[in-house]
């Protein structure tokens, strides 16, 4: 069974659609760590860091928090996986139902910190519930864009797209984009979308969604979440016209 879905049908609809995921992704974890007492809800390694930091008694960083974060983003993606295998083997759309499991689990953290902290931060010694329900919601996450199979674009790492970038243009640092093949061409939009989302995730979470509050800037991130998956349900792309030459 294909694992196709029609929300990622052209390769224009998935880099635009992952590219906005990207986004989110820097806006949550700059959220989740100017507002939640520091710690990554999708920065995984920071959390493996903290944790070791906090096990080896150095820093401000209690061995609970970076601990539910990790074991929370964990069961998030291990859950997501079993559904979207189940899913996709019956031929039902696999990613809309991933995007609104991690709005849900978003909102649910934005309504928690809301109703335990109002609008502002959530101090950083009772944060672990919030930490809890947006950490899996980053799981789900990397389970959706795991199978979503766009190369370059996990949508919530830019290590390997800043690798894959740099040695691309060390290869030919004279080449305009118009010059190279469509593939290529096509894999350095997805690179610099990634790093360049999740540096712009960052700078927006900043600089519209903390302001906002722990709570408001959640549901905020939810509701674009929501609004990607309604829009890729109800709009479907439709079919590229076929490419003279290939079958």
């Amino acid at each position: 069974m294909s694992d196709a879905s029609p929300v990622l049908a052209t390769d224009a609809r998935r880099v635009a659609v992952m590219t906005v995921l990207t986004v989110l992704a820097g806006a949550v974890d700059a959220v989740s760590f100017l507002t939640m007492g520091k710690v990554f809800c999708v920065l995984a390694t920071g959390n493996v860091l903290f944790l070791s930091f906090a096990l080896a008694g150095e820093g401000d960083v209690p061995v609970a928090r970076p601990a539910i974060a990790i074991g929370a983003f964990m069961a998030g993606a291990a859950v997501a996986g079993v559904v979207m295998k189940w899913l996709v083997e019956r031929g039902r759309p696999w990613f809309p139902v991933g995007l609104v499991c991690e709005a849900v689990l978003l909102v649910c953290a934005g309504v928690l910190a809301l109703a335990k902290h109002g609008t502002g931060a959530v101090p950083a010694q009772d944060d672990r519930g919030v930490v809890a329900l947006v950490a899996p919601a980053r799981g789900v996450r990397a389970s959706t864009a795991l199978r979503g199979h766009v190369p370059g674009m996990p949508t919530l790492l830019s290590q390997t797209a800043i690798a894959e970038l740099v040695n691309d243009v060390l290869k030919g640092p004279r080449a305009a984009l118009r010059g190279m093949p469509a593939k290529q061409r096509l894999a350095r939009t997805r690179w610099t979308a990634t790093v360049g989302g999740i540096f712009g995730g960052g700078g927006l979470g900043t600089l519209l969604l903390v302001p906002l509050g722990t709570g408001r800037a959640l549901l905020v991130i939810a509701a674009v979440v929501l609004l990607l998956a309604v829009v890729g349900m109800v709009a479907p792309p439709r079919e590229t016209e076929p490419v003279p030459g290939r079958p």
